[in-house]
């Protein structure tokens, strides 16, 4: 899996780590294996899978526009007997780009690896200094963590004024433990340069949803604890840094904005509705009751009789046949 198997050199001359995209294909070659040969293997060169100071220069693959993107490589037959350790492999990668990748944006002032907080008690992989003096502590984590171990972490961070921001390797588990805590994680991929957040799908809208915390029934970033998720992969330089962590691009932002505007212009109409019907229901509560009145009958239209005047029935009035004269109604009534 290339995430895992870029390879980070190390310059001779300058002692100091290099990757694969800071100089042209070309540049490389003359100071890689055959040549110069003064950028070597910087895990080989630092003990790491192999004796500290083996020196293995490595080659500079690759071609433009070519299927397989540039990297470094070890010649044939000269990488360790098993080869570099994946996550090894995968942090060390990481915290390079990370650092070249915040040194790129124009709001930060500072940018060291492996630097200590002023307590010495956390070092952060990548240590970040705005323009406006916020600390940031970029972290990649290569494998799950446990919740207590991440939580000791996040408030010593915390207790030091540093936000500490993690990227996690991918097929990695992200703790929910970060999300309980409003801390977002995103996950960094090497292969094509990206970084994917994860926001959480909007929540159930219950009874008076409207008087809850409306961010929640939008997407939302960071997902609460336990929140069915949405992925969302963005190339690392289209993201930006400030005090609360990495901010999405432009689209990405203004798109969030009118979900959640969306959630709120619904919320005041609910709101609205619900006061009206409260409104309704007090009104017809205390209003004054009438007296009752009963409803006067419509008045009998009278029945015609006959002019001779003969018998007729007591029920309906009308005139009765001679058989029935003598129970004076109709059989029917």
């Amino acid at each position: 899996m290339l995430d895992d198997l870029l390879v980070v050199g190390f310059d001779l001359e300058t002692q100091r780590e290099v990757h694969i995209g800071d100089r042209p294909l070309e540049q490389w070659r003359t100071l890689g294996y055959g040549r110069r040969e003064t950028v070597v293997c910087f895990y080989c060169w630092h003990g790491i899978d192999a004796p500290a100071g083996t020196k293995v220069p490595l080659l500079a693959r690759g071609r433009i526009g070519g299927l397989v993107r540039p990297h470094f490589a070890h010649p044939a037959g000269m990488a360790p007997p098993r080869g570099h350790h994946r996550e090894t492999v995968w942090h060390i990668n990481a915290k390079n780009r990370l650092a070249r990748w915040a040194a790129a944006q124009p709001n930060v002032a500072q940018v060291r690896m492996e630097q200590w907080t002023e307590q010495r008690n956390r070092r952060a992989d990548v240590h970040v200094v705005l323009d406006d003096g916020a600390r940031l502590a970029l972290e990649a984590q290569r494998e799950l963590i446990t919740d207590e171990l991440w939580q000791a972490r996040h408030r010593d961070y915390a207790a030091a004024g540093v936000r500490d921001v993690w990227f996690m390797r991918p097929d990695t588990r992200i703790p929910h433990v970060l999300f309980a805590e409003g801390t977002p994680a995103w996950t960094l991929y090497h292969r094509d340069e990206t970084a994917e957040a994860r926001l959480g799908e909007p929540h159930e809208r219950g009874p008076q949803w409207w008087t809850k915390d409306l961010c929640l029934f939008a997407p939302h970033h960071p997902p609460c604890a336990g929140d069915p998720v949405v992925r969302e992969r963005f190339p690392l330089a289209d993201l930006g840094l400030d005090a609360d962590g990495v901010t999405f691009p432009p689209a990405m932002t203004e798109r969030l904005a009118e979900q959640a505007a969306r959630v709120r212009w619904e919320a005041d109409q609910a709101r609205r509705q619900q006061e009206q019907a409260e409104r309704w229901r007090h009104e017809a509560a205390t209003r004054p009751a009438r007296p009752w009145k009963p409803t006067p009958l419509p008045p009998v239209r009278p029945v015609p009789r006959p002019a001779d005047g003969g018998p007729f029935c007591e029920v309906c009035n009308r005139p009765l046949a001679e058989p029935l004269v003598r129970y004076g109604r109709h059989v029917l009534c």
